[in-house]
């Protein structure tokens, strides 16, 4: 029964609205190492958001993401009868947003025109499990993680410190993950909590700006943030399975300090909120060949004041996944999601000011993936 959850992992997947949730892309779930026997698969996704709105001083803001892509693949090894291996590929965080308006009134500046960030991360990690009996399992392991990105300011909102540009270089960190589980195979019930680790870069950093004392080098701490899962499943009726999660990033732990950028402004150049999102969904065994899920997820609105860099709060979302067994060893699975985005008001300044609106947008992710035993 548990291989229902092939089409749910792609609906996951192309799922994860990148500009919600901070700027997780991923769930870095570690639920591979339960699948049975040896296991490989590979992901891929491809998420177009609409994030469009107009400034204060209603001069309309064009979409300001492009469609990006994701992949990820992981190796699962059974060991023995007590030990299994795991290793995982994704890209956990990122971000890429533009501010482009499609023209300007008349006397009003453009508040926010030319403002940008680009972050890309990549991971891979190892994992262990050892399961103690039927019931009882621990697993662990490290994440090596490499991160780079750029941000620009833009814009009349920002007064002097319009043209400022940081790049962030590449840079390689660790971190580790742990979890526990407990599992009820008669029921196919399993819950699992995995914890991810925070991970510091230490980043060469280029300043530069307008303004004399805005440009130089030097070294930037940047932290991905920590997070918790909790993850659950349990058959309800023959060949029909109950699953969802509950997932809690500490956000808030992101910082991007710039030296002589946070000299002038304190504040630093991003300050987001922790989220916690929550799963449900359904997935159904059809026929020896036919299997699939639908999932509903949930992430609460916070404050409406957000960093221009992320400019969205919240989200609803409906995932559809569908998994055919080709073979006995071969499944192709795919998925496709609708996300509504919580309108937010992009601000600048101390105190905080709303400087524009975004509202009624949304995001559309479409997966595939292939899931092979051996």
């Amino acid at each position: 029964m548990t291989r229902v959850l092939g089409g749910v992992a792609v609906a996951v997947i192309a799922a994860t609205p990148g500009l919600a949730g901070g700027i997780e892309r991923t769930t870095q779930s570690a639920q591979v190492l339960f699948e049975k026997g040896n296991y490989a698969e590979f992901s891929v996704a491809s998420v177009k958001p609409t994030l469009d709105g107009e400034d204060v001083l209603d001069n309309e803001i064009s979409n300001v993401t492009d469609r990006y892509g994701l992949a990820s693949a992981a190796l699962k090894f059974n060991i023995n009868e007590t030990l299994d291996a795991a290793i995982i590929f994704d890209k956990p965080f990122g971000a890429d947003v533009k501010y482009r308006y499609d023209g300007v009134l008349p006397f009003q500046p453009a508040l926010l025109d030319g403002t940008s960030a680009y972050a890309n991360t990549s991971a891979i990690t190892g994992l262990l499990k050892y399961k103690f009996n039927e019931n009882f399992s621990a697993y662990g392991g490290i994440r090596a993680q490499q991160a780079y990105g750029e941000i620009t300011l833009g814009g009349a909102a920002y007064g002097p410190f319009s043209g400022y540009n940081v790049e962030l270089d590449r840079d390689q960190a660790f971190g580790y993950v742990a979890g526990v589980a407990y599992e009820r195979p008669d029921i196919a019930m399993r819950i699992a909590f995995t914890y991810n680790s925070e991970i510091e870069h230490n980043m060469d950093t280029t300043e530069s700006g307008a303004l004399p004392f805005l440009n130089g080098t030097s070294k930037t701490k940047v932290k991905t943030p920590e997070s918790f899962n909790l993850e659950f499943q349990s058959g309800i009726a023959a060949d029909t399975l109950l699953f969802g999660s509950i997932r809690h990033v500490k956000h808030s732990q992101f910082r991007l300090d710039p030296e002589l950028f946070v000299a002038q402004v304190p504040g630093g150049l991003i300050d987001l909120n922790d989220t916690t999102t929550y799963r449900l969904g359904i997935g159904r065994k059809f026929n020896e060949k036919w299997s699939g899920a639908i999932t509903l997820a949930y992430e609460d609105a916070d404050d409406k004041l957000v960093s221009p860099l992320a400019p969205s709060t919240g989200f609803k979302q409906i995932s559809i996944g569908a998994t055919y067994k080709a073979t006995p060893m071969l499944e192709l699975s795919g998925g496709i999601s609708y996300t509504m985005v919580g309108d937010a008001n992009p601000e600048t300044g101390t105190p905080d000011t709303a400087r524009a609106e975004f509202d009624n947008n949304d995001v559309v992710g479409i997966g595939f993936k292939v899931a092979y035993r051996f």
